[in-house]
């Protein structure tokens, strides 16, 4: 009957509004947490009688679906802690329970959140206080990031930031910027080495020297040779006890200075003792590859020299009458004890220690998928992949589709206090008219029961 589809359509309107006004609710209710996002009512009607012109029409009603709006962003809140972290533009950060730390990532649905205030705990875990444990890719020591696969939660680990813990940073490159005195190699001179010390650092922090001398030739029949012979020793490098040889030399090499008017001082070739080029040299960018702290039961470390390219006026140079060491530079610093944590916006978690070292830990993938809508919404924030939203990837940061870390911010909500009031008032004139319908049906019911009396 017309009339009872009138009831029904009154009572689903009733309840299509309730529904509209729970999702106004919660959008208010949480218009102050970071990282919501804002669920949407939509209203569909429902259609029972199709004839046209039929002369009785049956009422359908309504009925109402909600919808979360996870690829809506929020403003981005400056905060003073430097693992707050927010996305901006697209992706996820990947996160998983702290009550799931003890198993097997692969085999857990993929979980990720738009944000966080991550901090450590006493075991040095980064997470939330609501129990979300940030997870990354770990470095290796040199601080390279190893292929990681990117369709699975396989090589993702709980970043772990130890307060107490040190770390060194081996020096690999060096770059040697000397002058020599051109009147030292006259002919019948003073063959006496010059010398200078260059301190480095090893593997284990330790403090070595590389030890680097010039011995000028002076045995040409008059004027001058330009020529010098150059020892490296490495006071890391152990002698042979068997030979009593000096097995700290690690390096000879022949230097020839130019003297025409355009490289007038600059290297012009750079030999072995018997004349032929130095194989450890390349000419093309000034370096020798050497290999220092070398011992009986250890093969050594390589380690790169610049000594300037041929013609280069900022190496090794050969100009007046004065020895001086003009630019000696090198990287790697001694043993340090970690002073500072913070992200940059392609992911990587750098730690600062006391001496001025910066290593990479950890790289942050952001996890995208294909529809960010059809992901299932999970308490605090987190969100997990279903077969709605498509399967997930981890990506650089910056890579693809993903935006940028940011660090020191957090996403805020979604909510629009504003535009959720309106839509509370227009709900609230709604569910009164609903109920105005019922109240009407009714008043006709009761009307046609009182037809009989």
């Amino acid at each position: 009957m017309s009339i009872s589809s009138s009831l029904n359509a009154g009572v689903a309107g009733l309840a299509a509004n309730a529904t509209r006004l729970a999702s106004i609710s919660d959008n208010i209710s949480n218009s102050g947490t970071f990282g919501y996002k804002r669920v949407i009512s939509d209203f569909e009607g429902m259609v029972i009688n199709q004839s046209r012109n039929a002369g009785v029409y049956s009422a359908g009603g309504v009925r109402a679906s909600t919808t979360r709006l996870i690829d809506q962003r929020g403003t981005l809140v400056p905060s003073s802690n430097p693992t707050d972290l927010a996305i901006s533009g697209r992706g996820m950060l990947p996160v998983i329970p702290s009550v799931s730390l003890g198993n097997q990532f692969g085999d857990q649905p993929m979980m990720m959140t738009r944000t966080g205030s991550f901090r450590t705990d006493d075991d040095g875990v980064l997470r939330t206080e609501s129990g979300l444990v940030l997870l990354g890719w770990p470095a290796n020591a040199d601080g390279t990031i190893p292929l990681m696969p990117r369709d699975t939660m396989g090589g993702l680990e709980p970043v772990v930031i130890n307060a107490n813990q040190t770390a060194g940073d081996p020096t690999t490159k060096m770059a040697l910027g000397i002058n020599l005195p051109a009147t030292r190699t006259e002919a019948g001179g003073i063959t006496d080495a010059l010398t200078s010390k260059v301190e480095y650092y090893g593997n284990l922090g330790t403090s070595e020297a590389l030890s680097v001398s010039f011995t000028p030739t002076t045995s040409q029949a008059s004027g001058m040779s330009n020529t010098w012979t150059m020892a490296l020793r490495d006071s890391a490098t152990a002698d042979d006890p068997a030979t009593a040889e000096d097995e700290s030399v690690i390096a000879t090499l022949k230097l020839i200075f130019a003297n025409d008017q355009t490289r007038g001082g600059t290297l012009a070739q750079v030999l072995e003792e018997s004349g032929q080029p130095h194989s450890a040299y390349d000419p093309q960018t000034g370096t020798l590859d050497l290999t220092v702290g070398k011992t009986a039961d250890y093969p050594g470390d390589k380690m790169t020299v610049t000594i300037g390219k041929l013609g280069d006026p900022n190496g090794l140079t050969q100009l007046g009458d004065n020895f001086a060491p003009t630019n000696i530079s090198k990287d790697g610093s001694p043993v340090g004890n970690l002073t500072a944590i913070e992200v940059d916006e392609h992911g990587y978690i750098r730690a600062t220690y006391d001496t001025g070292f910066i290593r990479t830990i950890y790289q942050i993938p952001l996890v995208d998928v294909p529809n960010p809508n059809g992901l299932i919404s999970l308490n605090n924030q987190t969100y997990q992949v279903s077969p709605d939203s498509g399967s997930f990837f981890l990506w650089d940061a910056g890579d693809g589709p993903t935006g940028a870390v940011v660090g020191y911010a957090r996403e805020g909500s979604t909510t629009d206090v504003a535009a959720e009031l309106t839509d509370l008032i227009q709900t609230q004139r709604a569910y009164s008219s609903n109920a105005k319908v019922i109240q009407t049906v009714d008043e006709m019911l009761q009307e046609t029961t009182n037809i009989k009396r």
